[in-house]
């Protein structure tokens, strides 16, 4: 009742449904009991300056439309049901477009509306409203393979795009990217999901929001996925997209993966396919550098999406894309921050042995660590517990780095890596057999080259893979809170298990 009171003024004349309401159900008791002296509303009416108080209502239409337009849009549908003219004045489209502006991005074009008998009132909420739950980042379930896909507002279209590495071996080109579904207002009664996988143009598709942190696509059409020329067509086409090259270049080198590959891929976009969110880690101002996602080379596997994330003193690099090997989801890398590792210099550059003996005797160090730590469990010995490592101090800032080759024998898929890093880092990397079989933790060492490039020296394969920054700002990709992002790498890293 004060909400109502303070909007619309004082008095039945003001206009006030609900305050009306209340009056007249009161009148049968106020002929008994008095009159209505509700304790509120006198605090409200009374006083000296009650005469001099302006109403709300009182503001002149074009003010009242701005005030509105600043409040948030699911608020509004509330504000309506105040009084008959705050209704009115909320089916003024120029609010509703400034919802779409700053809550989503939207940006239209209202002669196309118009034409279209569609208002921006509409594209709110039968489109950005109702399908925000799916707005951001999100992880495909494709057997071990994974993969990126981010849901956004492109212009008054909800589009989803599949986010692919460059071509192999080259982490420094941009992401790749097609769309796979789109969301739009055809006309004003819903919106409209098309499928847009395929080399047909778009056809009927439908989405299922599951629950907020998933939900699934469905082709209705997947004729509308196959090529004139029958599957082989088909496979030539996915191989030129996809890995830029033609049957005969990668025959000889991984061809029952590849169709493997294709086989589950074609499977999965003709049926239902579910999704589960995914959030960028969040950055805090001690981190060795911005976190975020990589594209990294994986031998023989070509290029893949890495996402790397800071915990205290530890990096992790976690798939958001993967292959028989380390499937989706797996924890790839992980670089102890504390322990810092200089490289040989001189001569001792190229040795192998050299760099494997530093490597190995820090090794050494966390397994006895490791274990002094599980022999002095509380209550069996008095001592207070070791402390750890001291932080690792800052990385030499740019032009302070040392020279980095290669040693003799590790083998590389991009030669075009920085002859110059600025620290190095002991960690280990995940390596396994086909179908996730055997998975070890081997050492290695972490190379920071800048902000944007990290490489991982993987001992134990004798290879060298390189990881580059995805430059794409993603919008509604932010974990709302530090244990969210735990809570999310922990449910990919179990469902890839």
């Amino acid at each position: 009742m004060a909400v109502c009171a303070r909007l619309c003024g004082v008095g039945p004349a003001r206009g006030c449904r609900r305050r009306q309401q209340r009056r007249d159900a009161a009148e049968p008791a106020a002929a008994d009991s008095g009159p209505d002296t509700d304790p509120e509303e006198e605090r409200i009416e009374a006083g000296p300056a009650a005469g001099s108080r302006r109403s709300l209502l009182e503001l002149p239409p074009e003010l009242l439309v701005e005030i509105f337009a600043a409040l948030p849009g699911p608020d509004l549908p509330r504000l309506a049901q105040v009084c008959s003219r705050f209704r009115r004045l909320l089916r003024t489209d120029t609010i509703w477009r400034r919802r779409c502006r700053e809550e989503y991005g939207a940006c239209e074009d209202p002669r196309g509306l118009e034409a279209a008998g569609v208002s921006c009132r509409d594209v709110y909420a039968k489109l950005l409203h109702r399908y925000r739950h799916i707005l951001g980042l999100w992880q495909p379930d494709i057997g071990p393979y994974g993969g990126l896909l981010n849901v956004v507002v492109d212009g008054v279209v909800i589009v989803g795009w599949m986010y692919l590495p460059p071509h192999d071996p080259h982490v420094d080109d941009p992401m790749r990217f097609k769309p796979l579904f789109r969301i739009h207002l055809v006309e004003q009664k819903g919106a409209t999901v098309e499928c847009m996988y395929g080399h047909h143009g778009p056809h009927n598709g439908h989405i299922q929001i599951v629950k907020k942190d998933e939900f699934s696509t469905k082709c209705n059409e997947t004729d509308h996925h196959r090529m004139p020329g029958g599957r082989q067509e088909e496979f030539r086409t996915w191989l030129r997209e996809e890995w830029g090259r033609t049957l005969e270049d990668i025959f000889h080198e991984h061809m029952q993966e590849l169709i493997l590959m294709k086989f589950i891929y074609t499977s999965q976009y003709d049926n239902c396919l579910t999704y589960r969110r995914i959030y960028l880690p969040p950055s805090r101002p001690d981190d060795l550098i911005p976190p975020g996602l990589f594209k990294g080379t994986y031998g023989s596997h070509g290029l893949e999406i890495v996402m790397l994330s800071f915990h205290g003193q530890r990096a992790r690099g976690t798939k958001v894309t993967g292959d028989p090997n380390i499937p989706a989801g797996q924890q790839t890398v992980e670089v102890d921050l504390a322990r810092r590792i200089q490289l040989p210099g001189g001569e001792q550059q190229h040795s192998f042995s050299e760099l494997s003996r530093l490597v190995l005797e820090v090794r050494e160090q966390v397994r006895q660590q490791q274990q002094q730590q599980q022999q002095g469990a509380p209550g069996d010995d008095p001592r207070p517990p070791d402390p750890g490592p001291a932080p690792a101090p800052a990385p030499p800032g740019p032009g302070q780095g040392q020279p980095f080759v290669l040693p003799a024998g590790v083998s590389s898929r991009n030669d075009g890596y920085p002859r110059t890093c600025r620290a190095c880092f002991y960690g280990t990397g995940l390596i396994a057999g086909h179908g996730f079989t055997s998975p070890e933790r081997t050492p290695g060492v972490f190379v920071l080259f800048d902000q944007d490039r990290f490489g991982f020296l993987w001992l134990e394969l004798k290879s060298f893979s390189l990881y580059s920054r995805v430059q794409v700002a993603f919008r509604h990709a932010d974990a709302p809170s530090p244990q969210a992002f735990e809570d999310m790498l922990k449910n990919i890293q179990a469902l890839a298990s």
